[in-house]
């Protein structure tokens, strides 16, 4: 017996988001904190559910896997502010790092 689990992050459907978020501000803000850039696709959802209960996944057991384009991770990082970072900051950031002896 396999024992898997699938946490989905938000995946757009007619349904649920044009009841849950019919202004389009949820949509908004959650692209902001999903790395990938955009939201979950249904067909991306079922290939992944039909490769778990798949003999070529029979290795898997008692996972819960996050299918969020990345959005747990990045929510938790205290480092994720830096997105917010300009390629200019960027390229001052580094020169002050490489002025530092030892580095």
């Amino acid at each position: 017996m396999r024992f898997n689990a699938i946490a989905p992050g938000p995946i757009e459907t007619k349904g649920a988001f044009t009841r849950l978020d019919p202004t389009g501000q949820f949509m908004k803000r959650t692209l902001e904190q999903i790395p990938i850039g955009r939201l979950g696709e249904i067909e991306e959802l079922a290939n992944l559910s039909t490769y778990l209960v798949s003999d070529y996944a029979s290795w898997i057991n008692g996972e819960i896997i996050a299918f969020d384009g990345g959005q747990l991770p990045y929510a938790a990082g205290m480092f994720n502010q830096l997105t917010q970072v300009t390629q200019e900051q960027w390229d001052m950031l580094e020169k002050a790092i490489r002025n530092v002896k030892g580095s």
